[in-house]
C-alpha cells in the first residue's frame, strides 16, 4: 500500500521551514530559541530600515518571528 503525503506539494516549502525551526529548537531549547528569534527580528528590522537591505531584512524578520512562535508553542 502506498503512503499518502499529508502536506500538499505547494505547502512543502513552508513545512520545510517549519521543520528547520523545530530542529533548531530541539538543539537549543525554547528559551534560547526565543532569544535567537528576537535577535533575528531586531537585525531584520534594522536591515529593513536601511531600505537597500530590505530584501534581506524582511525574510530575516519573518524567520525570527517564526522561530519565536515555534518556541512558544
Amino acid at each position: 500500500m502506498e503512503k499518502k503525503n499529508s502536506v500538499p506539494w505547494f505547502l512543502w516549502p513552508f513545512k520545510l521551514i517549519w521543520d528547520l525551526l523545530a530542529f533548531i529548537l530541539n538543539m537549543t531549547g525554547r528559551l534560547v530559541g526565543v532569544i535567537i528569534g528576537l535577535v533575528f527580528l531586531i537585525v531584520g528590522l534594522i536591515l529593513t530600515i536601511l531600505v537597500v537591505a530590505a530584501p534581506v531584512g524582511i525574510p530575516l524578520m519573518l524567520f525570527g518571528f517564526m522561530l519565536m512562535v515555534r518556541s512558544i508553542f
